[in-house]
């Protein structure tokens, strides 16, 4: 028989103590793992849409930078999501969501669920050269510590899900940003979405045939794709004569100068990714777009790490504007660059957290979406 959840602060009447303790066993609280302010304000967002006060911890540093995590009410028999977004001090907010983890794993929580909007090191989750696949290592990481379901959002490769040995809902940001281009561009059917490489071309795809818009994909020597680089797979380097095999040479890739396929002229260009980060290759497709007619130009992705001199970057160049969700903290660079702006996903993570809690179906939070998307 499935069990009756109650949410926090709910209260009825109980005959015997044997219910008083069911009751408690379906509650659920949630808790922030950020030592810092700034980076607690999506889960105050989180927490008021729910209608629950968050969770009493104190999650500190030590004058040695060790971090240290109490826990200040019990979670014992309790449903407990950890939400942990993650600030330009990325290896210290990994670490506060592991001792959070297993602390609360150590307290008798029933289920431990991480919402981590911006998955960490999801870059690195292929093999290059004699590297190694870090994602992997942290998804074996959080379930060691004890988490038993993640949250997230628009994960770099969907592949990664099948790093983790628990459930993994991959959440998009895509309605957000598809009603604040609908809502927010003046004239965007007069628009058309563009993909900054071949290899973000089915996201702009996606985009594109949602608005009933027009596709253009930037391709040449100033894009690097990520299947481009080198594995590794070849090492170690053959020694001609050792075995007495010749095996063919791979010929090495040279790209042609930058091509822009489609036409952009007297038109809005709408690039779409899915992590602004390290800004340089937006701000040459950008000139580009500028230089075959494109009037006005927007970014548009979901986690906005914005690293190093990027709002300078932003603020100097052809881009009117950087459209990003606020699954990464990034208010100090918004007082740096008023181009910044920022929608709020706080409402699909709260709706998700309701529904994982009560056992209900997550397929209405990815109503139309596919594959590819």
């Amino acid at each position: 028989m499935p069990r009756n959840r109650v949410g926090p602060g709910t209260s009825r009447s109980c005959p015997s103590r044997l219910s008083t303790m069911h009751e408690t066993r379906s509650g659920y609280r949630v808790f922030s793992s950020n030592s810092s302010a700034a980076c607690a304000e999506l889960a105050g967002r989180i927490t008021e849409r729910l209608g629950v006060e968050l969770g009493k911890s104190v999650v500190s540093q030590e004058a040695n930078r060790e971090t240290r995590v109490d826990v200040k009410e019990s979670v014992r028999g309790q449903d407990i999501f950890i939400i942990q977004t993650i600030p330009r001090d990325v290896n210290t907010a990994i670490m506060e969501l592991l001792i959070m983890t297993y602390a609360l794993k150590t307290s008798c929580a029933e289920n431990i669920i991480g919402v981590i909007p911006y998955f960490p090191y999801s870059k690195q989750c292929k093999m290059r050269k004699r590297g190694s696949i870090v994602c992997k290592l942290l998804a074996s990481m959080l379930a060691k510590a004890g988490l038993t379901h993640i949250i997230t959002m628009d994960l770099h490769q969907k592949e990664i899900q099948g790093f983790f040995n628990f459930p993994v809902d991959n959440l998009r940001a895509s309605p957000f940003l598809l009603q604040y281009i609908q809502e927010e561009i003046p004239d965007y059917r007069n628009a058309v979405i563009v993909a900054k490489s071949p290899s973000a071309a089915k996201r702009a795809q996606s985009f594109a045939e949602r608005l009933r818009l027009g596709l253009v994909v930037l391709h040449g020597e100033a894009q690097c794709s990520e299947s481009d680089m080198t594995d590794g797979r070849q090492s170690p380097p053959s020694v001609r004569g050792s075995t007495g095999l010749e095996l063919p040479l791979m010929m090495a890739k040279e790209k042609p100068p930058i091509t822009v396929v489609g036409d952009v002229g007297g038109k809005i260009a709408i690039i779409v990714d899915d992590i602004v980060d390290d800004v340089r290759d937006f701000v040459a497709a950008a000139e580009i777009l500028k230089d075959r007619g494109a009037y006005k130009i927007y970014i548009m992705a979901t986690h906005g790490l914005l690293s190093a001199d990027a709002p300078q970057l932003i603020e100097d160049s052809a881009i009117d504007e950087v459209v990003v969700t606020n699954t990464v903290p990034h208010e100090l660079q918004k007082l740096q660059c008023p181009k910044i702006k920022t929608v709020d996903v706080s409402m699909i993570l709260a709706e998700a957290i309701r529904r994982i809690h009560n056992g209900e179906s997550m397929a209405y939070l990815f109503r139309n979406i596919t594959v590819d998307d």
